[in-house]
């Protein structure tokens, strides 16, 4: 396996087609992944498969808490706001502090 020259980033393979079809915009991570820098790019990979599907631009690194995730985070996500809080307790049961990464697809 070849290196890639941009840093992993990992999204369940759920997510892979929304990505790709630029309707997930957004992630929601804890502070283990909030560490990313405006304009790094990250190679995508699945989880936990580990393929490669494309590359992304951090637009954007910002808190936020579990209460106040809104309609505009779950649009950004592809989801309704009911689904995106189910989906982010079934992730981070013990919801730590978040981070929204915004970023932009480079390639696919």
């Amino acid at each position: 396996m070849s290196a890639h020259p941009y840093p992993a980033f990992t999204f369940f393979s759920r997510f892979v087609a929304d990505i790709q079809a630029g309707h997930k915009t957004i992630t929601i991570r804890d502070e283990r992944e909030a560490n990313w820098r405006p304009g790094q790019r990250l190679a995508l990979f699945t989880n936990p498969e580990h393929q490669p599907f494309g590359t992304i631009e951090v637009l954007s690194v910002k808190a936020v808490a579990f209460d106040e995730l809104n309609d505009e985070h779950a649009r950004q996500e592809n989801m309704t706001l009911p689904e995106l809080k189910d989906v982010i307790r079934n992730i981070y049961p013990d919801l730590p502090p978040f981070y929204v990464i915004e970023f932009q697809l480079l390639e696919v």
